[in-house]
């Protein structure tokens, strides 16, 4: 899919027009950092479950641990939070700004960054998994969400680790921009997406996985786990 925003114009940084363009930029990268770096889940843990959920689980304030401490429902609220966060600014900036690719895909990008490395949790912030489905999800070019959603579906069918599967999805993904899309930024911006994704999870990739997920597990098992 070719992006259809107009590209940088020449003076982006000169003139009135340049100069409320760049602080309409620099607004939504700022807030969308923000807005990503509010920890909901863990927010979602104390309001209605009254725990905290970096007691549980692998101690990552995200909405797995939501579902450690207890609560499907509050898991669910805190999912939903966790993921819409990567939504609002990015639209703005495409939809209503009509800003240039290559600064939605940084307040995109910006979404995540606070999510991963929350000022608000002394920069020990989340996974990121379900900001960046947010934020692909805003994002005019749907195939790219599409193409992620797949590669995490195949991964957790094939493989027993969980953070190679989320780092399948990244790689994948970029391989298909890179691929099928004529968009330098876009592949930037995964290329960015997947370092995230690989520094938050770098503890459980020292594990290497095995070619044996949930499918072949279950089909070996004769079925006897359904």
């Amino acid at each position: 899919m070719i992006y259809a925003m107009p590209r940088f114009p020449r003076y982006f940084l000169f003139g009135k027009a340049g100069i409320v363009e760049t602080s309409y930029s620099v607004l939504l990268v700022l807030a969308a950092f923000w807005l990503g770096a509010c920890p909901f889940s863990l927010w979602v843990g104390l309001w209605l479950l009254g725990r905290d959920i970096r007691d549980y689980g692998d101690g990552n304030p995200g909405g797995t641990n939501v579902f450690r401490a207890g609560g499907r429902k509050s898991f669910c609220l805190a999912a939903l939070l966790d993921t819409t966060k990567g939504v609002p600014f990015v639209v703005l900036a495409y939809s209503f700004f009509r800003l240039p690719e290559p600064i939605v895909m940084a307040i995109a990008l910006s979404a995540i960054l606070g999510n991963a490395f929350s000022p608000l949790l002394r920069l020990k912030g989340g996974k990121s998994i379900g900001v960046t489905f947010g934020t692909l999800f805003a994002l005019p070019q749907h195939d790219i969400l599409i193409a992620f959603a797949i590669l995490l579906f195949l991964g957790f069918l094939f493989i027993d680790v969980d953070a190679w599967i989320v780092v399948l999805g990244a790689a994948g993904s970029l391989a298909y921009i890179v691929v099928t899309m004529e968009s330098l930024w876009a592949s930037l911006f995964m290329l960015c997406v997947l370092l995230v994704l690989a520094i938050k999870h770098l503890d459980d990739l020292r594990t290497m996985p095995r070619v044996r997920g949930r499918l072949i597990a279950w089909l070996q098992s004769g079925g006897r786990g359904a």
